[in-house]
């Protein structure tokens, strides 16, 4: 039985993902709180869903824009950019760290038991690699928030029509796509492209069952998750 019926936060509803959330999660929620960074027009029109317009890089972002909202079930944050679309590293980390910590932190400082998280494969605090790092810094920052039922994933790459929603083209990305298309088939499913729409549906079905404090749901599990 799902758990998620009433009240949702959805940090990043413009994005890929944020998208694919929106769309499944107007079947489900009563109420959708969609936080984001500008103006959305072309998100649903729906008597259920409401836009809040934040400085996600004020870490007050609770008291200053939240407050009156009530008491979040639930709180998805698909926040998310690449260092070329940002321009710098300190540029990519007030997105992809302080930005979802601030959000995260002001659900759970609002009710919120439970969280949604999209990072990425390799997250991993202790990497070299510096988009690798953040990603696994911004999950231990999460954790330490200890929600009661913390669900994050890792996806492969994301496939999905980004420039069709107005997003800035990721080159390297869209070029891995190509190259990895004829192959699908033989790419082991942790490294194989996965839809947008299959990551929301297993982020959703994941985090509105029963489960332990933490899960960690690599890209093959929610391929196969999501596929239900």
């Amino acid at each position: 039985m799902s758990h998620i019926k009433q009240q949702v936060w959805l940090a990043g509803a413009t994005g890929l993902v944020g998208r694919a959330l929106l769309a499944q999660l107007l079947l489900e929620a009563n109420q959708i709180h969609a936080l984001l960074r500008r103006s959305a027009k072309d998100l649903p029109h729906s008597p259920r869903l409401h836009q809040h317009l934040l400085d996600f890089t004020k870490p007050d972002l609770a008291a200053a824009s939240l407050a009156n909202l009530g008491e979040p079930d639930a709180v998805y944050i698909c926040l998310g950019t690449t260092l070329a679309v940002a321009g710098s590293q300190a540029a990519f980390r007030a997105v992809d760290f302080d930005a979802v910590v601030n959000v995260a932190r002001a659900a759970r400082a609002a009710g919120a038991r439970r969280c949604a998280l999209v990072s990425a494969l390799g997250a991993d605090p202790a990497s070299r690699v510096f988009y690798n790092r953040v990603k696994g810094e911004m999950e231990q920052a999460l954790i330490a928030l200890k929600f009661e039922r913390l669900v994050i994933a890792r996806p492969s790459l994301l496939a999905g029509e980004r420039e069709r929603l107005g997003q800035a083209k990721r080159s390297a990305e869209a070029w891995a796509l190509r190259l990895s298309k004829p192959f699908l088939a033989l790419i082991p499913a942790k490294w194989r492209p996965i839809q947008a729409e299959v990551l929301a549906r297993a982020m959703i079905l994941a985090l509105g069952q029963d489960g332990p404090a933490l899960q960690l749901l690599e890209s093959g599990q929610l391929q196969t998750l999501g596929a239900q």
